[in-house]
């Protein structure tokens, strides 16, 4: 019998864990997860970078070294955080070589404060490729207005970007015009366009947390029906874009030229309603060539539970067409919710950034014996 990671990753879908700490790279956990999880990628944020250093996880040695040198709070962060990413590449180059570039890949986020500011996006885009030095690293670049830029010059370089923070199907659009017009330049340019993947994260349970709360607020009958349906639409609505996208003359000459396409990743897959079932963000949104990240808490559910029933995604446009017309008609604008999640999103990494640095520097204050 094979295991539900086994049936998930047998359907075309890549299972990353949104999750890194040093102890898992230095306990073993991260290989256990490759070899019994399926794990084939890693995702992180300065959210997961705040609570592993805060817990002080396997991280004291290297403060002590950087504080007795001097370095500076966002010095020492990129020190830590490069060199997490760079040993879970390392730990991950089987994979990545297994699947021929595809999976085995590592993500790590440009500072959130960057987010509205192209050009800062850009050169710290570069400065973490060239920190980590590895082939099967991700940077990820916020799927906002400034960044659509920051994405197109970093694809031409031949940089590997994970677009994060997407929501809305226009921002998606957006995302793989910026995706196909860096390989555009890039091809130009005589890069191998093999080398340079992509993967667009479309986030999901934070959709139905937002829709939910209005839903509620209208309080009919029309209005409950549709509670916790919009973020699944909205996500296949999302594969549909991809496959037509893929599909243009445009891509299909990327394509044949040596590209690769930018799968759609999911992510906010952990349930945040305990209303519903705890697997309902992966087992309702079962593609080919997708990915889904996934917290350990999500991860050990569908392991232990989830029920893969096969395609879940492609079948299903008509009811996600269906659900987005139901909730226009019962008054919800989902453009406005998902510029609102857009907005809190870069906040809330804001918000994570500076706990951050406030960790990293009461952590070399400590170090110091206490003073700056």
């Amino acid at each position: 019998m094979s295991t539900p990671t086994q049936q998930l990753a047998a359907q075309g879908v890549s299972i990353w864990l949104d999750d890194l700490a040093r102890r898992r790279i230095t306990t073993g956990n991260l290989a256990d997860l490759i070899a019994n999880r399926n794990v084939t990628g890693i995702t992180t944020n300065p959210t997961i970078f705040a609570g592993a250093i805060s817990h002080g996880e396997g991280y004291q040695d290297q403060i002590a070294e950087l504080a007795g040198r001097g370095a500076s709070t966002d010095d020492a962060i990129f020190e830590i955080t490069t060199t997490d990413v760079r040993d879970a590449c390392n730990i991950m180059k089987p994979v990545n070589a297994a699947t021929d570039g595809v999976d085995g890949r590592v993500s790590i986020e440009v500072s959130p404060d960057l987010a509205h500011d192209t050009d800062a996006t850009i050169a710290q885009t570069a400065q973490l490729w060239q920190a980590v030095d590895r082939d099967n690293a991700f940077i990820k670049i916020p799927a906002t207005k400034a960044g659509l830029a920051a994405i197109t010059a970093s694809i031409a370089a031949g940089i590997s970007v994970n677009v994060t923070l997407i929501f809305s199907l226009q921002r998606y659009t957006e995302v793989m015009d910026a995706y196909l017009t860096g390989l555009e330049q890039a091809r130009d340019a005589g890069r191998d366009l093999s080398r340079i993947h992509s993967v667009a994260s479309f986030f999901v349970s934070r959709v139905d947390t937002e829709v939910d709360k209005r839903l509620d607020a209208i309080g009919t009958d029309a209005a409950a029906a549709l509670r916790s349906k919009a973020g699944v639409a909205n996500a296949r609505l999302a594969y549909e874009l991809y496959e037509q996208t893929f599909a243009t003359d445009r891509a299909q000459a990327l394509l044949n030229a040596g590209a690769r396409p930018q799968r759609p990743l999911w992510a906010s897959t952990g349930v945040k309603d305990p209303s519903l079932p705890d697997t309902l963000y992966v087992v309702d949104l079962v593609a080919p060539g997708t990915v889904n990240t996934m917290p350990e808490k999500t991860l050990e559910a569908v392991y232990d539970h989830a029920v893969i029933t096969g395609d879940t995604v492609t079948g299903n446009y008509a009811d996600a067409h269906a659900v987005m017309d139901g909730l226009a008609a019962v008054g919800v604008d989902i453009d406005d919710v998902t510029q609102l999640l857009e907005d809190e999103g870069v906040q809330k990494f804001i918000g994570s950034w500076h706990e951050l640095k406030d960790t990293v520097t009461a952590a070399l204050d400590s170090a110091r014996g206490g003073s700056r």
